[in-house]
This record gives structure tokens, sequence and C-alpha cells, in this order.
């Protein structure tokens, strides 16, 4: 059995078992018969190896996997972590799919294409992470876009955030004692001191962020409940990859797919629905209608008056 290609192997038996319990000849026939093992050309699997992948997959994705039913030798998923968990462990599943897909294959240049422009300041990423779990005070510089001034930053780091590919901290900046939000692409000379802070937060990221669309800063807001009506062809693609954690379908016609959303009617959301153009339109509220009507306006005269 190959050492590199146990993430594989994970992900292929949850995949399985998600779909139903199995026993261990038919996991074997199952993993024997993929595409995977088939590339890899891998003949067998053994119990003693099933056994230490459940262990694995139990410390890696927080997935208990039995096989102890009374008169029953088929193994299941017996517990699923929270929703929140859930979420991050299927993404990193996604992640070691495609990773060791391209170990199995380095000859993939001709067939796998990434996209070209890459997210800069991930390089920050693993100190913040440390900054994050151990209270470290950062200092950092920072580029504001809008104003175009670089200034200085002492903030107690708290949480990162990825929005639309690119990674952000969230921090109270030690000034104001405000909490913001801090594109890593725009960090630079980041010092991770060695002094703790000792405030003790109480933020509920999770919930901070649920009815929010990027990272844009929510203290002057309230969710509101956001009416879209698209074009069959543009709703299909929000259909099969939302916009949102709240969105509904409510309506469909031959033409039109009408959806619903429950939140923060913030910038990050407007600029993405104008990036849609004439497939999307807004329904309600009324003020999120007014605002793109005028953003459009403001697009149609700088092209008329060239």
């Amino acid at each position: 059995m190959k050492k590199d290609f146990y993430l594989t192997r994970y992900a292929l038996i949850i995949k399985r078992l998600e779909t139903s319990p199995a026993t261990y000849p038919q996991l074997e026939e199952y993993l024997i018969n993929s595409f995977e093992f088939q590339d890899a050309e891998i003949k067998s699997y053994s119990i003693r190896t099933l056994q230490r992948d459940i262990r694995e997959i139990a410390n890696l994705f927080n997935l208990s996997i039995h096989n102890k039913k009374k008169g029953d030798n088929r193994y299941y998923i017996e517990s699923r972590p929270v929703m929140e968990v859930d979420e991050y462990n299927q993404k990193l599943l996604e992640s070691f799919q495609v990773s060791n897909a391209l170990n199995l294959h380095p000859d993939f240049s001709d067939l796998i294409f990434f996209e070209t422009r890459k997210p800069t300041g991930v390089e920050h990423f693993y100190d913040l992470f440390f900054a994050i779990r151990n209270k470290r005070i950062v200092l950092f510089e920072h580029y504001n876009y809008k104003n175009k001034i670089m200034s200085s930053r002492k903030v107690h780091p708290l949480a990162l955030k990825e929005s639309k590919d690119r990674w952000y901290l969230i921090a109270v900046d030690t000034k104001d004692k405000m909490l913001k939000s801090f594109g890593l692409d725009r960090i630079n000379y980041l010092d991770v001191s060695k002094n703790k802070f000792r405030e003790k937060y109480k933020y509920n990221f999770r919930e901070h962020f649920k009815n929010s669309f990027g990272v844009m800063n929510l203290a002057e807001q309230h969710p509101q409940t956001i009416v879209l009506r698209c074009s069959r062809h543009q709703g299909e693609y929000i259909r099969s990859f939302p916009l949102h954690q709240s969105q509904k379908e409510t309506k469909e016609t031959p033409e039109e797919i009408f959806f619903e959303f429950f939140l923060h009617p913030t910038y990050d959301f407007m600029q993405e629905i104008l990036s849609y153009g004439k497939e999307v339109q807004v329904l309600e509220p009324k003020m999120l209608v007014e605002e793109i009507r005028r953003h459009l306006q403001e697009s149609l005269n700088r092209y008329l008056e060239n």
C-alpha cells in the first residue's frame, strides 16, 4: 500500500459510508474498483488497514465509524461533527482529493489548469494562526486601497476568515478597541509579539458572520430579506452553487428562478449582484434596489462621457 495514498483512502471510505453502511468485503470491493485505486495500481485492501484508517479518520475529521451493532457486521458512521466543523471537514476532504490526484500524476500540466491569479499574503497565515491560538499581540503595516494610506496597526488577533479566495484577519484594533478585518494581501512587516493580551473577548464569530456576505463591518447594519429574480440560465448556476447559506428557492417558471436570502445588504453583496449584469435583478428590499440602480446609472454615465 502506497504511503502517500492514505488521504485518498480516507476520502473514499467516508464517501462510501455516507451512502449506506457496508461490510468489510463491500468496502474493499468499492475501494479496489475506484478509479483512484486503479490509477495507483493497488490491488488489495486489508482489514488491518481499514481498522487503522478508521482510527485516523476519527482523529482527522472527528467522524466516528463503527461496526458493533448487535447482529450486524456492517461499518457505519455513528456520529457527525456539528455543522460548522463538518463544513471545514468537507473542504479538507476536497483539498485532499485534489492534492492526491496531483501526487499520483505529476504529469498533470496538460490536464489540470489552475486559476492564474494567486492571492498574496498567505505567507502570513500560519504566523497569524499561531498568534490567535496563543493570544499574542500582533503588529503590522496595513495598506488601505481606498485612501491609499499605509498605517501601523497593533491588534489582538481573534480569527481568520476566507472570502472570495482572499483571507482576512479579524482582530481588535488596540487604538480604538474596534473589531476590524484586515486583508492578508495588504499586510506588510508582520511581527508576532512575545507579549500576550489578557482581554477575554466573547465574540461568537459563527453567529457574527452568519448573515454576512464577505467580511464587511456589520456593526451598523441589520440582516434583511433580499429577493432576486434570475434568468433560467443564471438561476441554474446559483442553484447549484448557492451565494449564501440562507439561500432559498421560492419560485420557478420556464424562464426564471426566484431566490430569497436573509443577510446584511453589504457593499460586497451588491458587487456580487452587479457582476451578473442583466441576468439577475433585485426585487427587495427597495433600499438595495435603489442603491444598485444608482451604481448602474453612474456606470452608464461614465460610458456616455467618452
